[in-house]
């Protein structure tokens, strides 16, 4: 890491292809002090190509398919924004991202792969491209469900008969074999022979072709995609319940639409992987045409080209020497043929067999390996003399970021009880709730609340996203309609460019969620310190009393709106050992505002927002200010996908042990530590009478929205128990 060294330039990988995950790998090992690294990709994930047909035939989990990118930029200390690419402006240097707006780069590398797009009628509607993988690999999965489920007839077309085609409908046509069904997998070429392989390589294919019962139409002219039909010029249709596009490599459309320099729609680069005549540019993989030495889409030049991208990226960074890229005349092509067999091709002779194909899994293993086993990060070992406690503090977990870096609810309420005065004037209420509620002059009533985040991604424009509607949560808590804003931000050290390019990300963020919710920001403080930190004040309006934690009956029943287990999830992401989904997934939802909840739940008798003091602690709050009795429902909690398994592994925020402290609660056996987990931007947590929670759980189900009754107030000392 790089320590509090000031940030000066702006390296921007757009796409997760091979040779950018394996530049972040190497990128982790030895940063560039000064350089600030982002990462583009629609996902957080990115498939293998190597795997894919072996996937698709059953023999590779989606875990084994998958470059965990959200990993990887954790690893290299860089940050992923999660968009496609649709755009580049080389005057401005900035990258057009769906959904986020622009990236400014000082250098960018360019890294997307291609596309098996068609220009025929109903390609769009009908067909799935072989490329993107991730896009096709997930559409085979549904299609296979739905086959085994007896709801598709297991018919596939397969458009183009070159290597990919071949190789993914063979892999298709075992499959469905292994599903007990009898697939009818057709390949569609237009040429009079298999494309891209060698004679003997094609006999062979077509041998296993045969044994697998894949038909094969060649001299084809696809005239037209229907639903379940691919229509021929002169010839019979071909059933397709499922229909692949594979034929041949089709170059992203947006890079037309850019003045980048194209040869056929793929980026010219020169020698050192340079985009031609520019010299903060490169591009790599199947997306660039290397002028020079001119070779086909295969991997193989992708993963090769990796070391010196990553070396010239360093140099276009600091003003080095550039090498030059000398890719190899002849590559091995290995071919999966279905099951657990290959054919090797190289220069024109070919041999197939088990072996093969098991030559084939221990290379492609032993590159997923590389990026899969990352090194853990080391504390460093403290030597000499220290002051009395300070091992014992060490021996905790790492300093959490988000609400599980907060300091304890029992320490803060001793405090608070310590120190705060009784109000008065227009103070209707101060610290103890959610917010602080002021009488309006005019009528009405004003509800106050602050609330900020220690960074725990490296995306300042996402950080801001979740910390407005971290804090707006407090504002929708008491049923209060969101007023004006006030920013609080701290960026670590960086040069004035980068300071105003960061400024301009988070405070296009700030300005879309405070909109959103009705919002206007108003001013605020911005400062540099040693990590990103985003915070906001915020008030609120509501003609009636607002809703508090205090107000709750017997008999309620306590609904909660959002899934627990964020703050496992983001400790898991600081150790490197969440996978990347699970994290993405998790951080969509804390970046989704919760107005529409708020409404539908604005006659509560009693509502929070669940944050840094995990569900039982926000369940005690009201517990003791209702002065009532909770049952919690366990199976009834919602929970995040992937937090359970990362809390059974044994990992926790830094603040679980003292929320467990702080809101014990009663059962039988042992008690789910997910139930005490810090959460930011948690769920809205509100008590209501049974019936109106039911009308309030159809009418949130009919907006596309979650509202789970998790358990219910009673008569009693305020206290937890768990059934």
């Amino acid at each position: 890491m790089q320590g509090n060294l000031p940030l000066t330039r702006d390296l921007v990988l757009v796409g997760g292809g091979h040779a950018h995950a394996l530049v972040l790998r190497k990128w982790g090992m030895d940063p560039l002090p000064g350089a600030r690294l982002t990462v583009i990709n629609p996902g957080p994930t990115a498939p293998y190509t190597g795997m894919l047909p072996g996937h698709i035939a059953g023999h590779y989990g989606r875990d084994e398919l998958e470059i965990d990118l959200m990993r990887l930029c954790g690893h290299a200390g860089a940050r992923l924004i999660l968009g496609a690419a649709t755009g580049i402006d080389r005057a401005a240097r900035e990258i057009t991202v769906e959904g986020h707006g622009a990236v400014a780069y000082d250098v960018a590398s360019i890294d997307v792969g291609i596309t098996a797009k068609m220009d025929l009628p109903g390609f769009a509607q009908h067909v799935v491209g072989a490329k993107p993988l991730d896009v096709y690999a997930a559409r085979w999965r549904e299609f296979l469900a739905a086959v085994n489920a007896g709801d598709q007839p297991p018919e596939v077309a397969v458009i183009g008969g070159g290597v990919a085609g071949c190789e993914l409908a063979l892999a298709m046509a075992f499959a469905l074999r292994q599903a007990g069904v009898q697939p009818a997998v057709t390949v569609v070429e237009h040429g009079a022979k298999l494309s891209g392989m060698a004679p003997r390589t094609a006999a062979m294919v077509r041998r296993r072709m045969a044994e697998l019962g894949v038909g094969l139409t060649l001299n084809a002219k696809v005239t037209r995609i229907i639903e379940g039909a691919v229509i021929l010029d002169g010839a019979t249709p071909i059933p397709a319940a499922l229909c692949v596009g594979a034929a041949g490599a089709v170059p992203h459309g947006w890079l037309a639409q850019t003045d980048l320099p194209l040869h056929e729609g793929f980026i010219r680069v020169g020698a050192d992987l340079g985009v031609v005549d520019d010299d903060a540019l490169f591009a790599v993989g199947d997306c660039a045409h290397m002028e020079a030495t001119p070779r086909p889409k295969a991997g193989v030049f992708a993963v090769r080209a990796a070391p010196v991208l990553h070396d010239n990226l360093r140099a276009a960074l600091s003003g080095g020497t550039r090498q030059a890229f000398k890719p190899q005349k002849h590559y091995l092509k290995l071919i999966s043929l279905g099951g657990k067999s290959a054919v090797a091709e190289r220069n024109g002779l070919a041999l197939g067999g088990a072996l093969l194909w098991q030559w084939k899994d221990r290379i492609d293993r032993k590159f997923m390996d590389r990026l899969d086993d990352l090194p853990e990060m080391k504390d460093e070992a403290l030597t000499g003399p220290t002051a009395s406690g300070l091992p014992e503090a060490l021996a905790g977990k790492p300093l959490c970021g988000g609400c599980g870096a907060k300091v304890g609810g029992a320490v803060l309420g001793d405090l608070l009880a310590q120190v705060s005065p009784s109000v008065s004037g227009d103070v209707v209420t101060g610290a103890g709730d959610d917010a602080a509620v002021l009488r309006q002059p005019g009528g009405g009533f004003q509800v106050m609340s602050t609330d900020h985040l220690r960074g725990f991604i490296e995306d300042p424009a996402l950080m801001t996203r979740i910390a407005a509607v971290h804090a707006l949560g407090d504002v929708w808590a008491m049923g209060a309609k969101p007023q004006v804003a006030l920013s609080s931000v701290i960026i670590p050290r960086m040069s004035r460019e980068l300071q105003a390019r960061t400024l301009r990300e988070i405070a296009a963020a700030a300005q879309d969620v405070m909109a959103s919710a009705g919002a206007q920001i108003v001013g605020g403080h911005t400062t540099i310190g040693a990590e990103l930190t985003i915070g906001f004040t915020v008030t609120g309006t509501r003609e009636e009393m607002p809703i508090g934690v205090g107000g709750a009956q017997p008999g309620d029943v306590l609904m909660l709106t959002r899934p627990i287990g964020s703050g496992v999830i983001l400790a898991g992401h600081m150790a490197g050992s969440a996978q990347g989904r699970v994290v993405a997934e998790a951080l969509g939802v804390m970046a989704t505002p919760q107005a529409r909840e708020a409404v539908i739940l604005g006659q509560a008798h009693a509502m929070t927002d669940v944050t840094g003091f995990g569900l039982a602690g926000h369940v005690q709050a009201i517990c003791r200010a209702s002065g009532l009795a909770a049952e919690l429902w366990g199976e009834a909690v919602p929970i995040y996908p992937g937090a359970q398994a990362l809390s059974d592994q044994g990992v926790a925020s830094s603040l679980l042990s003292v929320n467990q402290a702080d809101a014990p609660i009663e059962a039988k056996g042992s008690v789910n530590p997910l139930f005490h987990d810090p959460q930011t931007a948690g769920g809205l947590l509100a008590a209501l009478p049974e019936t109106a929670a039911k009308v309030a759980q159809a009418r949130l189900e009919t907006e596309g929205l979650e509202g789970h009754i998790i358990g219910h107030l009673e008569a009693g000392a305020p206290s937890i128990r768990l059934r």
